[in-house]
């Protein structure tokens, strides 16, 4: 099961996403709580990872960040590297990119989302990751 997951720089947890199944791409769950056309991230820093990648041409917003993806190996491109310049971006976004890796992780710490869940009950997935979201927000403003 997989949710989108907001946290700030401090590693709060603002925003928990509704839950989809596994094989769900993450810009498509983006796209579900966030319908295109509107100004959701004009205003605001969106530091992303590859899984959101098209998110800069289907969302208006100038703080939109996204790591720059190796090219694809071809005949005329047979060993593709980023440039050293593209690097460093990549090295800079991932050490602010840490936090929000961490708070996930921090939620992570409760294991009921570490095991498969086995309980039938309608939006129960939805439930446990509030409540973990909750409880790691409480611990990291104690």
């Amino acid at each position: 099961m997989k949710n989108t997951i907001i946290s700030s720089k401090n590693k709060v947890i603002d925003f928990v996403g509704k839950t989809f199944p596994g094989s769900t791409h993450d810009y498509t769950m983006l796209k579900k709580e966030f319908p295109p056309g509107l100004s959701w991230f004009k205003g605001i820093n969106a530091l992303l990872d590859l899984g959101y990648q098209g998110i800069q041409t289907d969302y208006a917003g100038d703080g939109i960040r996204i790591p720059h993806k190796k090219p694809r190996k071809s005949k005329n491109n047979p060993n593709p590297q980023l440039t050293e310049e593209q690097k460093k971006e990549n090295r800079n976004l991932g050490r602010l990119r840490i936090f929000v890796e961490n708070a996930i992780g921090g939620m992570k710490r409760f294991n009921i989302l570490n095991f498969v869940f086995r309980n039938k009950k309608e939006n129960f997935g939805d439930d446990v990751i509030a409540l973990c979201a909750g409880l790691w927000n409480m611990m990291i403003i104690d």
